[in-house]
C-alpha cells in the first residue's frame, strides 16, 4: 500500500470516528432535552394544579388530556396527598382559629348571638374602631370527614358592598339575612351614626317592615319604587359633599379622617331589592358610580337580586333553594347555614328602642359635662383636633381644626355668648388632648379677663396645663398681638425646617418620622382681634403680613388660628385679602353676627336664639350650616372643675403659662431674667423694663467698656422714670459682689425724692454702698469724676472700679451746671459732657432722667447724640425723637405706663417697654 493510500485510510477512519462521536453527543443532548421538557411539563402542571386548586383542575376541560397521561400521575398524587395533609391540619385547628379571629375583629353585636344585643341601643361612636367582619351564619366544609362548624362573617362598612342573590324559594331567607345584618349594625353604633335607605322594585311598602319604627327618628327612609333615581341622586350628592369637603389633603376615606377619634360622618346603608332583572341602563350606570365612590364616603350598598357589574369591592352571598348559602368569603366548598331570622315580634321593639334613644338624644339640651370624653387625654392630634361644642337635636356638633379646616373665625356682638362658646370649645379640646398633643396661646384684646382663669392667680392657684401664653387687657398693647404672630411664624419655620430634614411636608408625617420629638398642635385664640388692626400704622402692617403668612402656611405645620370679634364687618381691608380669609374655612356665627358667614346668602345667625351658634366648616356657605345649642361653660362647677382636674394630672415638669396682663405692672424681682443675673459679669446687662413679647422678656442694655453706653430716660412723669432707673440700678447691683461697684444716686426733683430714697435703701440691702446727693453735690461729683477720667486716659492704670451714676431729673441742675469755674473756665455742664463721652470706656456709666427731649439735647454738645447709646421715652411724641432714633419713632404716640425703648447699638427699630415695679417681692 502506498503512503498516499495509507494517509487517505487514516483520514477516513478519523472522520468516521468524529461522525460517531457527534451522533452520540446529539443523541445524549436529545435525550437530556426530552427529559428536561418532561420535567418542566410536570412542574408547570403542578403549578397550575396547586395554583388553581386540585378540584378546579380536575374539572377543567383544558387539563383533561394532561390528567390522562401517566407522565403527571406522580405530581397529581403528591398534590392530593398534600391536600389531605393540609386539610387534616385545618380540620384540627382551623375552625377554632376562625372562631377566635371573628371574635377578635367583630366584637359586640357584630358577632354576638341576638339575645345578647337585640333590644339595646348601640353606644359605639367609631372612636375605638369599626368591626371588620359581621356575622351571617355558620359554615362547614362539605367534604370534611368530621365536619366542624365555624362562624362565617363578611366585611361591610367602609370595606365592601354586599350582593345577595336568591331564588324565589329562598327570597324570604335573603330578606332575613339583610334584616339581621342591618339590626347588627344599628345596634352596634350610637343611634344616628347609621341611616338606612330601602328601595324595592316591586313594593311601595312591605320590605323589612320590622324596621319601620326607625322612620319616626329619621333613621330609615323608604323610597318610591318608581323613583330609584331620587335615592341614587341623594346618595350621589352626599358622596360629592364628602369628597369635596372632607376628603381633602390626601385623606382617602372618612374612616381615615376619623382615625383615632369619633366618626365625623354617619354611614348611609342603601338596601335595593330587585326582581332578578337588570336595572335600566341609566340607573345601572348611576348605581355603578355610587358603588365605586361610596365606600370612601361611608355609603354602603346591600343589593338583593339585582344583576350587577361594579368596579369596587363586593362580597356576594348566594342563597340556594334549600336555604343553604355560599359566599365569596368562604368559597364553594363551605356550606353556610345562615343565622335564623330574628324573632318577628322583637324586631320592631328593638327598632323602637333605637328610635326612642335617638329621640332622647335629640331632645336633650346637653350640659358642659356632656362635651367631655369618658377618659381624659386619650386622643391624638396627629391629624388634627376635634371637639363637640354643642348639640343639635341631641347630637353633638363638632368643631374640627386640621389640614382640611385650618383656622376658625368666630363672630358675635356683645352679650351673644362668645366667651361661653370659647370656654366650651377650649374645655372640650383640653379634656381630649394632653399638653403633649395640644398647646394653647390665648390673647384677649378687650378690657376684660376672659382668659385670666387659665393662668395662676391669687384666688385660684390652678392653671390650664395646655396654656403656654395668656394675654389679657391688651387692648392698648397691639404690639403684643404682633409678638404672638411673630412667635407663631418663627415656630412655623422651625417645624418646616424639621419637616424638610425628614423629607416630609406635614406635621402628621413629621410626627411619624420623628416620634421622639415634641410636636403638639398649636391653637392660638385671639379675642377681639380687630383691635390689632385698628390703626393705619406700622403695627397693622406687620400684623397683616404675619397673619397672612401664618394663615396660609400654618395648616401644614399644625398651627391653627381662632380669631374672634364682635363685628368683623369693620375690618374692610381684609375682605379683599383672599389669601387670609379663604384659609378660615371654619366659621362660627353667634346670634346677630355680621359677615362671619358667607354674605348675602347665609343669614342664619340673624334670628338665632341666645345660647346658640351656627357652626360651619365650609367657609360659611349655607349648606354647611349646623345650628348648635351651646351649654353653659362659664358658671361655677363647669370649666373650673375641669381645670382643677387637669391641673392635678399635669406633668410635674410642666412650666406655668406666661401671663401678660396689660393692666398690671410687672414686678422686677419676679422676672426670670432678673433672677438669672449672677455676680461676676464683666459686661453687665442693665434691665430697664419688660418688652412686649411672648416670653415676657426684659429689655436689656449691655454695659461694655465702649463709648456711648449711657442710658437716658425721657418724660415728665417721675413714677415711669423711677421704674426704669430703679430696675437698672438693682439689676447692676445683682451682677457685682458687695462693694465691688460704686453707686451714686443724685436726686434733683422733689417728686422723685421718695423713689431715690427707696433705691438707696434697696442698694444698701444688697450689700452695696450707695451715696445719695442733691443739687449741691452734683457739680462736685461731676468735676471729680471728670478729673479722674482725664487722668485715667493718660495713664496705664488698671481698670477702675465700676461706677454707676443714677440721676433723677438731670435737667433740674442745668442752670447750676452752666456756671463756669473762674479759675479753669470750665462749667459743670462741661464735666457732665466729659463723663458722658469718656466715662463708659473707664467703667463709669450715667443712667439719667431728663424731663424732655430738648432738655437732654441741652446737656449734650450741639448736634452730638452718640454719647447716649440707649434711651427710653414715655410721654414724648415720636417726632421729637427723630434726632435719637430711626424713622419708625415717628409712629410713636405716648400712652400710660408704656415707653419707647431704643438701643442704637442693638436695634434697627424701637421697642415698646413696660417699666417695672421695683418694690420688694411680695
Amino acid at each position: 500500500m502506498s503512503r498516499r493510500d495509507e494517509r487517505r485510510r487514516k483520514v477516513q477512519a478519523a472522520l468516521e470516528e468524529f461522525r460517531r462521536s457527534v451522533a452520540a453527543a446529539l443523541g445524549n443532548a436529545a435525550r437530556e432535552h426530552h427529559r428536561l421538557a418532561e420535567e418542566r411539563a410536570r412542574d408547570m402542571f403542578e403549578v397550575i394544579l396547586r395554583g388553581d386548586g386540585v378540584d378546579r383542575a380536575l374539572e377543567d376541560p383544558a387539563l383533561a388530556g394532561a390528567l390522562a397521561k401517566p407522565l403527571f400521575d406522580a405530581r397529581l398524587a403528591s398534590a392530593l396527598i398534600d391536600r389531605v395533609e393540609a386539610f387534616r391540619e385545618w380540620s384540627e385547628h382551623g375552625p377554632d382559629q376562625l372562631t377566635a379571629l371573628v371574635g377578635e375583629v367583630a366584637d359586640g353585636p357584630a358577632s354576638w348571638p341576638p339575645e345578647a344585643w337585640l333590644g339595646s341601643a348601640g353606644t359605639a361612636d367609631g372612636s375605638e374602631g369599626v368591626p371588620e367582619l359581621w356575622r351571617i351564619g355558620t359554615g362547614v366544609v362539605r367534604t370534611a370527614p368530621e365536619p366542624q362548624r365555624f362562624p362565617v362573617a363578611v366585611p361591610l362598612l367602609d370595606q365592601a358592598h354586599l350582593h345577595v342573590a336568591s331564588v324565589p324559594d329562598s327570597r324570604a331567607t335573603a330578606e332575613a339575612l339583610v334584616e339581621n345584618l342591618l339590626l347588627r349594625v344599628l345596634s352596634h353604633f350610637q343611634p344616628g351614626l347609621v341611616h338606612v335607605h330601602v328601595w324595592d322594585v316591586s313594593q311601595l311598602t312591605g320590605s323589612l317592615p320590622g324596621l319601620y319604627p326607625l322612620t319616626r327618628a329619621g333613621l330609615l327612609t323608604v323610597h318610591d319604587p318608581a323613583r330609584l333615581h331620587e335615592m341614587l341622586d341623594e346618595l350621589s350628592d352626599h358622596i360629592r359633599r364628602v369628597h369635596t369637603g372632607v376628603l381633602v389633603e390626601g385623606h382617602q376615606s372618612v374612616r381615615a379622617v376619623s382615625a383615632g377619634g369619633r366618626r365625623t360622618e354617619p354611614w348611609h346603608v342603601a338596601v335595593l331589592f330587585g326582581n332578578r332583572q337588570p336595572l335600566r341602563e341609566e340607573h345601572q350606570q348611576q348605581l355603578q358610580r355610587v358603588a365605586r365612590n361610596g365606600l370612601a364616603a361611608g355609603v354602603q350598598l346591600f343589593i338583593v337580586d339585582i344583576p350587577i357589574t361594579v368596579n369596587s369591592p363586593v362580597e356576594t352571598v348566594t342563597v340556594h333553594a334549600d336555604q343553604s348559602a355560599s359566599c365569596t368569603m368562604t368559597g364553594k366548598h363551605v356550606a353556610v347555614a345562615l343565622d335564623p331570622p330574628l324573632p318577628r315580634a322583637q324586631v320592631p321593639r328593638a327598632c323602637a328602642v333605637i328610635a326612642d334613644k335617638r329621640e332622647e338624644r335629640r331632645t336633650r339640651f346637653g350640659a358642659f359635662d356632656d362635651l367631655l370624653p369618658e377618659q381624659l387625654w386619650t386622643e391624638s392630634s396627629a391629624a388634627g383636633v376635634v371637639t363637640p361644642v354643642g348639640y343639635h337635636d341631641g347630637e353633638p356638633v363638632h368643631v374640627a381644626l386640621g389640614d382640611t379646616s385650618p383656622h376658625a373665625l368666630v363672630g358675635g356682638p356683645s352679650g351673644s355668648g362668645k366667651t361661653n362658646f370659647l370656654y366650651a370649645m377650649l374645655g372640650g379640646l383640653a379634656a381630649r388632648y394632653s399638653p403633649d398633643e395640644l398647646e394653647l396661646y390665648l390673647l384677649d384684646f378687650k378690657e376684660g379677663v376672659s382668659f385670666a382663669q387659665f393662668a395662676p392667680g391669687r384666688k385660684d392657684p390652678t392653671w390650664l396645663p395646655h396654656a403656654r401664653l395668656v394675654g389679657v387687657n391688651v387692648n392698648t398693647d397691639r404690639e403684643f398681638g404682633v409678638a404672638l404672630l411673630k412667635f407663631l411664624s418663627d415656630e412655623m419655620r422651625r417645624r418646616a425646617d424639621a419637616a424638610k430634614q425628614h423629607e416630609v411636608t406635614k406635621l402628621e408625617q413629621l410626627r411619624e418620622e420623628d416620634p421622639e420629638g415634641r410636636w403638639p398642635r398649636i391653637v392660638a385664640v385671639v379675642d377681639e382681634f380687630q383691635y390689632l388692626f385698628g390703626e393705619r400704622d406700622q403695627v397693622t402692617q406687620q400684623a397683616t403680613q404675619l397673619l397672612e403668612d401664618v394663615a396660609r402656611r400654618g395648616r401644614s405645620q399644625g398651627i391653627h388660628l381662632v380669631l374672634c370679634s364682635q363685628d368683623v364687618a369693620g375690618i374692610e381691608g381684609f375682605w379683599g385679602k383672599s389669601a387670609i380669609f379663604e384659609q378660615f374655612t371654619v366659621r362660627i356665627a353667634l346670634p346677630k353676627a355680621r359677615r362671619v358667614l358667607a354674605e348675602p346668602h347665609n343669614d342664619a345667625a340673624v334670628e338665632l336664639p341666645r345660647w346658640h351658634a351656627v357652626v360651619n366648616h365650609e367657609s360659611g356657605v349655607r349648606p354647611g350650616n349646623e345650628v348648635a345649642r351651646i351649654p353653659d361653660a362659664t358658671r361655677r362647677g363647669t370649666f373650673d372643675v375641669l381645670q382643677a382636674e387637669l391641673f392635678r394630672r399635669r406633668p410635674s415638669d410642666l412650666p406655668e403659662p406666661v401671663l401678660f396682663d396689660g393692666g398690671r405692672v410687672p414686678a422686677l424681682r419676679a422676672l426670670p431674667d432678673f433672677r438669672a443675673l449672677r455676680a461676676g459679669e464683666v459686661n453687665p446687662t442693665v434691665l430697664l423694663g419688660q418688652v412686649i413679647d411672648v416670653a415676657g422678656s426684659a429689655a436689656g442694655v449691655r454695659f461694655p467698656r465702649t463709648p456711648g453706653r449711657n442710658i437716658a430716660v425721657l418724660g415728665s412723669l417721675a413714677e415711669d422714670a423711677a421704674g426704669v432707673l430703679g430696675s437698672a440700678a438693682l439689676s447692676l447691683a445683682r451682677q457685682h459682689e458687695p462693694t465691688a461697684a460704686r453707686f451714686t444716686v443724685i436726686c434733683l426733683a422733689e417728686d422723685a425724692q421718695p423713689h431715690a430714697d427707696r433705691l438707696v435703701k434697696q442698694l444698701c440691702n444688697t450689700g452695696h454702698e450707695a451715696d445719695l446727693l442733691g443739687l449741691e453735690g452734683i457739680r462736685g461729683l461731676l468735676g471729680e469724676t471728670a478729673q479722674q477720667l482725664r487722668a485715667a486716659a493718660t495713664s496705664a492704670l488698671a481698670a477702675p472700679q465700676p461706677h454707676y451714676v443714677v440721676i433723677y431729673a438731670v435737667d433740674a441742675a442745668h442752670t447750676a451746671l452752666e456756671e463756669k469755674d473762674p479759675a479753669t473756665r470750665t462749667s459743670g455742664l462741661d464735666h457732665l459732657r466729659t463723663v458722658l463721652k469718656h466715662g463708659p470706656e473707664h467703667r463709669t456709666h450715667v443712667i439719667g432722667w431728663w424731663r424732655g427731649v430738648q432738655r437732654l439735647k441741652n446737656s449734650l454738645p450741639p448736634g452730638v447724640y452718640d454719647d447716649i447709646g440707649a434711651w427710653v421715652a414715655f410721654d414724648v411724641q415720636g417726632k421729637e425723637l427723630l434726632s435719637f432714633g430711626p424713622e419708625q419713632v415717628m409712629a410713636w404716640s405716648p400712652r400710660p405706663r408704656r415707653g419707647l425703648f431704643f438701643d442704637r447699638f442693638e436695634h434697627s427699630r424701637p421697642q415698646v417697654l413696660i417699666p417695672f415695679d421695683t418694690g420688694e417681692e411680695s
